[in-house]
């Protein structure tokens, strides 16, 4: 029997619709409302870099305007409806999935320890009931108010002190818990002050089984379509092997099927997703106006899947010596309806207010006409107003040729 096929118009647009990308760009973006947004993202990554602004706001922005840095703080540490702890990255992930962390706090305990040894990290070990004693009696702790009398390694910023190596283990497998950050700098408290008790490790029993099984179907949920290897990494828990094993069972349920996709190039690829799912009777047009995206947005977490959906070549040259690097370090893409239409270079000054535009590169397929700019203007100037600048300004000669 022939497979079903989806064209590449009809993939992309499915795979905004589950990543909040093809409604317009409108409504609350706080209580409630921003948690149902993150819920349906499955989870939003953090990141330190601050160039316009921090990713999880650029990341919730783009889809909500109306959204403020203050609207995520409030939702994770007074109303304690998201936790923190890791997928492939560090990111904020709704309360009501902590259950099925447990398998990632006990993985991430094995892995650690492994890892860390080969790193010679030695002495962090040690240092775990001493830690988890100072937050007993002093309360809350960031890195900074403990190990103050022990030597951190010549590594780099990584390298770190046994007992910083030591919350960071405790946080990761689950026996503390971090409640907020000062700055980008976490703080971090005993689990059981924070997680409701019956949900604390050791208090909760959850069979590894189900929560891969939810970890499979919570991934299928948000992709519409993918492989067995794009499952595995939306959450980076489950294995490649438990991901193959579970679409195997999932395929002989009838609960998935295979379907041939359409990449941005003209090939075909095989792909699993949901049967009847990816029909696009429900499907909004997708907002004409331009969009700046975090580096890190959940439509171009997987690189790899952007460019064949969207033959979007997206790499961030942070590492790259800047004579070599194609564009700035860190560049935002544009995208304009279904259409990934270019990148952008920018910062903000804070120290005068004004959001600087050093350089706009269209994608080859792209006319940059007038009309375009006025509305990468119109949008720039709603990231102004996300930043509290002041003013955009344009360096000279800031349209170039692409490349």
């Amino acid at each position: 029997m022939a497979l079903r096929q989806l064209d590449n118009r009809t993939a992309r647009a499915v795979f905004m619709d589950r990543h909040a990308l093809l409604e317009p760009p409108t409504g609350s973006a706080k209580g409630t409302a921003l948690l149902d947004l993150i819920q349906r993202l499955g989870f939003v990554q953090l990141d330190s870099i601050n160039t316009v602004a921090r990713a999880h706001d650029m990341i919730l922005f783009s889809r909500r305007p109306s959204y403020r840095p203050k609207n995520l703080k409030h939702l994770y540490e007074r109303d304690r409806a998201l936790f923190e702890h890791w997928t492939h990255d560090a990111a904020v992930i709704p309360m009501e999935y902590y259950r099925h962390w447990h398998l990632r706090f006990q993985r991430d305990a094995d892995m650690l320890k492994s890892r860390w040894k080969n790193w010679r990290r030695d002495g962090f070990e040690q240092r775990f009931e001493t830690v988890l004693q100072h937050i007993r009696d002093h309360g809350p702790v960031s890195s900074s108010d403990v190990g103050k009398d022990e030597k951190k390694g010549s590594g780099g910023w990584w390298d770190w002190h046994p007992s910083k190596t030591a919350l960071e283990f405790l946080w990761r497998s689950g026996a503390l818990t971090v409640i907020g950050r000062q700055g980008f700098q976490k703080r971090y408290d005993l689990t059981e002050r924070v997680i409701d008790d019956h949900l604390c490790p050791g208090k909760l029993q959850v069979d590894p089984e189900e929560t891969v099984d939810w970890l499979c179907n919570a991934a299928m949920d948000r992709l519409g379509f993918a492989t067995s290897g794009e499952l595995a990494a939306f959450w980076d828990t489950v294995s490649t092997t438990e991901t193959r094993e579970w679409c195997k069972q999932a395929l002989i349920k009838g609960e998935l099927e295979e379907i041939e996709v359409t990449c941005a190039d003209g090939r075909m690829r095989k792909m699993l997703s949901r049967p009847g799912s990816v029909s696009t009777g429900h499907l909004n047009k997708p907002p004409g106006r331009i969009r700046v995206l975090s580096p890190f947005d959940p439509m171009l977490r997987d690189r790899n899947r952007a460019e064949k959906l969207f033959g979007f070549h997206y790499r961030i040259e942070v590492f790259v010596p800047a004579p070599k690097r194609t564009y700035g370090y860190y560049v935002f893409p544009l995208l304009e309806g279904d259409r990934m239409i270019g990148r952008i270079d920018m910062k903000a000054h804070r120290d005068d207010g004004a959001l600087r535009v050093s350089a706009v590169w269209p994608e080859r397929s792209v006319r940059w006409s007038a009309a375009r700019t006025g509305r990468l203007e119109s949008e720039l100037d709603r990231v102004r107003r996300l930043t509290d600048l002041d003013r955009v300004e344009f360096a000279e000669n800031w349209l170039k040729d692409p490349v």
